[in-house]
């Protein structure tokens, strides 16, 4: 598969939330909902299926820096199991709806580059 140079990356279109063909049109139409369509070069975003794999990922990464942060602070500061419920309640929602946007995009771009779609069985 020969990769074409002036493609836009996956990667940075996907942060962005920009078309993965132009990399000028937006996917999102709202927080999470995919547009039918790019408005700048008419790619069909119907295609896109990232399932639970934002979730997933946001959940990892969201997971192991609050558990590490929560340790540290316990082993350092010892404070008061309120003071942990607050704190890392909060940076777990805040650091959740920061990333499963970002997420969603790179994956759904990197759905569209490497032309990824459902299995099927030949006959």
């Amino acid at each position: 598969m020969a990769h074409d140079p002036s493609a836009p990356s996956p990667i940075t279109t996907g942060l962005k939330g920009l078309c993965p063909r132009c990399g000028k049109g937006h996917v999102f139409k709202g927080f999470l909902s995919v547009q039918p369509k790019c408005e700048v070069c008419g790619l069909d975003l119907a295609f896109t299926d990232t399932g639970d794999g934002p979730a997933f990922f946001v959940m990892s990464f969201v997971g192991i820096v609050v558990v590490a942060l929560a340790l540290w602070t316990e082993f350092t500061y010892e404070p008061p199991i309120w003071l942990h419920l607050v704190m890392w309640t909060a940076l777990s929602i805040v650091l959740s709806l920061l990333l499963v946007r970002p997420l969603k995009g790179v994956l759904m771009n990197l759905q569209y580059h490497h032309k990824a779609e459902e299995g099927r069985f030949e006959k």
